[in-house]
C-alpha cells in the first residue's frame, strides 16, 4: 500500500517543463506587447489628427465662403450705389436718368484716359489743368445754353438783318447758314497746310459741324437741358485738352522702354569689365 502511495505522489507532480503560471513573461513577449501598445497609440493620435484635420479644413471652408459672399456682396453693393447714385442725380439735377447715364459714362471714360495718359507720362499738372480748363468751358456753354442766350441772339439778330422774312424760319436759317459758314472757313484754315485735299475736306467737316451748332444753338433749351450739356462739354474737354500734347507729338515707345531696362546696372557692369581688362596683363602673341 506504501508503494501506491508514493506512486501518486509522483503521478501528482506536475513536469519540470510546463511553466509556472505565476512566472513573468519573457522580454521578447514585452517588447512585442509594447510595440504593439505603441502602434495602438500612434493610430489613436493619426486618427484624432485627421479628425480635427477634417473639421479644421471644413471650418476654413466655411469661412472662406462666407467671406466669399461677404465681398461679392460688398462690391455688389458699390457697384448699386455708383450706378444708382449716377441715375439718381441725373434725375435730380437735369430731370432724366438719360443725362445720368450718358454723363456718368463719360466721367468713367475720361477717368480711364487720365489714368493711361498718367501711365504715359503725362504730367499730374497737365492733367489737372485741363479739368480746370475744361470745367471753365463747360461753364460757360451751360449757362449761356441754360439761359437762352444764344436763341435769344440769334432771334435778335434775324429781327435787326432779316425783317422781312418769316419770322418762323428766319432766325432758324440765319443760325444754321452763319455758323455752317464760319465754322467752314475755320476748318478749311485748319487743313490748308496739309494740301488743297486737306483744306477741302476741312471746309466740308467744318460745315457739317457748323450746322450742328447752329440748330443746337437757336433752339429755345429748359434750364436742366443746358446744364448737362455744360456738364458733357467739359467731360468732352478734359481728355481732349490733357492730350493735346500727346497727340501732337506722339507717344515716345523709347523713352516708354528705358523706365523698363537697368540702365544704371548696364552701365556699371560696363565699367567694371573695362576695368577689369585694364588691370588684367594681354595674353602674349604667338
Amino acid at each position: 500500500m506504501a508503494d501506491d502511495g508514493s506512486s501518486n505522489s509522483e503521478q501528482a507532480t506536475p513536469p519540470a517543463s510546463r511553466p509556472d503560471a505565476g512566472q513573468p513573461t519573457g522580454l521578447r513577449a514585452q517588447i512585442g506587447a509594447t510595440v504593439t501598445a505603441v502602434k495602438r497609440l500612434l493610430g489613436a493620435h493619426v486618427d484624432l489628427a485627421k479628425a480635427e484635420a477634417g473639421d479644421i479644413v471644413g471650418e476654413v471652408k466655411r469661412m472662406v465662403a462666407l467671406a466669399g459672399i461677404a465681398i461679392g456682396v460688398v462690391v455688389l453693393a458699390a457697384m448699386l450705389l455708383t450706378i444708382g447714385g449716377v441715375m439718381f442725380l441725373g434725375e435730380w439735377l437735369f430731370g432724366s436718368i438719360g443725362w445720368g447715364v450718358l454723363l456718368g459714362t463719360f466721367l468713367l471714360v475720361d477717368v480711364a484716359v487720365m489714368a493711361l495718359l498718367l501711365a504715359l507720362d503725362v504730367k499730374a499738372g497737365r492733367v489737372i489743368s485741363s479739368l480746370l480748363l475744361a470745367t471753365v468751358v463747360g461753364a460757360v456753354v451751360g449757362v449761356v445754353l441754360a439761359l437762352n442766350l444764344t436763341n435769344r441772339g440769334w432771334t435778335a439778330l434775324g429781327d435787326a438783318v432779316l425783317g422781312a422774312y418769316d419770322p418762323a424760319t428766319r432766325t432758324v436759317l440765319l443760325a444754321l447758314g452763319v455758323s455752317a459758314v464760319v465754322v467752314g472757313i475755320l476748318g478749311f484754315l485748319a487743313g490748308i497746310r496739309g494740301g488743297l485735299g486737306s483744306a477741302i475736306a476741312g471746309l466740308v467737316v467744318g460745315a457739317l459741324v457748323g450746322l450742328a451748332v447752329g440748330g443746337l444753338t437757336v433752339i429755345a433749351i429748359p434750364v436742366n437741358v443746358g446744364a448737362a450739356i455744360g456738364v458733357l462739354v467739359a467731360l468732352i474737354a478734359w481728355p481732349v485738352l490733357a492730350a493735346r500734347g500727346l497727340l501732337s507729338t506722339g507717344v515716345d515707345g523709347e523713352a516708354i522702354m528705358n523706365r523698363f531696362k537697368p540702365t544704371e546696372t548696364i552701365n556699371l557692369t560696363k565699367e567694371t569689365i573695362e576695368w577689369v581688362r585694364a588691370r588684367t596683363p594681354l595674353a602674349p602673341k604667338s
